[in-house]
């Protein structure tokens, strides 16, 4: 049996990725969404939530490139220290995973923003289904033991698995070199992040499909993800939207390619779920 959670990221990010991402859900090509507690266009999200009930609400954790949800003086060592962004968090990965990594950033501040920003999704009448990050930073144990005790705090049961298997990277021939090798340095944390997850009684994914993916997912790659899953529970992980003018503002390398993974969920989803009866469709709050 084959189950799969198609999960779009960025949800409150724009008008168009919140639209596209409760199209898909409407079309049956997506059963999953991750909120960005401090999105720009948070409420916006919030609002076209609650019409959906087959789409699971989860919780996008942002620790870079966004904007805290707890005052900067509750936070210090989460916000950029650079002084440039003003009250913000680091701008880039780079700069997160580099001071993470010299003891820079204190976990017990990671646990306090990350329920602060489940416990606004919360607060809103969302049902939070799981937790994941934004940029995948909990794919680093320093992250992600903070993530999991305010995923349990806030009563969250589940977790993403931010590991892809081999059996997707496989499939997917055109990323490039730099990207393929992050993917593979990464998976080194694997083995810990189940056992960590077990001890924390978080339910999760046997891996995350499209990773490797992100920016060049179009209707030929997602048919040779799909085709080559093998049993089990996967994630797919996407971030599709519609290129509006705020779109074109924001800091993000995904604008373009938003609508190309658009257009290929809703031309592919509906049609294999119709011809693989052994596949389902299931969201986070679906796992147990």
């Amino acid at each position: 049996m084959k189950r799969l959670i198609i999960n779009a990221d960025d949800f409150g990010l724009t008008p168009g990725v919140n639209k596209a991402i409760i199209e898909l859900n409407t079309a049956g090509a997506l059963s999953s969404a991750t909120l960005m507690a401090s999105g720009p266009f948070f409420a916006d999200a919030v609002h076209l939530g609650f019409a959906q009930t087959t789409l699971g609400v989860g919780c996008h954790v942002v620790f870079t490139d966004g904007t805290p949800v707890l005052q900067p003086r509750e936070i210090p060592s989460l916000i950029d220290p650079s002084g440039r962004s003003s009250g913000r968090f680091r701008p880039t990965v780079g700069s997160f995973v580099s001071d993470l990594l010299r003891g820079r950033i204190r976990g017990a501040e990671l646990e306090a923003e990350a329920i602060a920003q489940i416990r606004r999704i919360q607060t809103s009448g969302l049902y939070v289904t799981h937790v994941d990050t934004h940029k995948h930073t909990h794919v680093f144990r320093r992250v992600l033991r903070p993530l999991l005790r305010a995923a349990r705090q806030c009563g969250v049961r589940a977790v993403r698995n931010p590991f892809e298997p081999t059996w997707s990277v496989a499939s997917t021939p055109k990323a490039g070199v730099f990207r393929r090798l992050q993917v593979h340095a990464l998976r080194a944390a694997c083995l810990g992040f189940g056992k960590l997850a077990r001890e924390m009684e978080l339910s999760t994914t046997d891996g995350s499909i499209g990773l490797l993916a992100t920016g060049i997912l179009d209707r030929t790659l997602l048919c040779s993800l799909l085709r080559a899953m093998p049993n089990g529970t996967w994630e797919l992980v996407c971030h599709p939207g519609y290129r509006d003018k705020v779109l074109e503002q924001t800091v993000t390398r995904l604008r373009a390619t938003r609508e190309v993974e658009l257009q290929a969920l809703l031309s592919v989803v509906p049609e294999t779920l119709t011809k693989d009866s052994n596949l389902s469709l299931i969201h986070f709050g679906q796992l147990n």
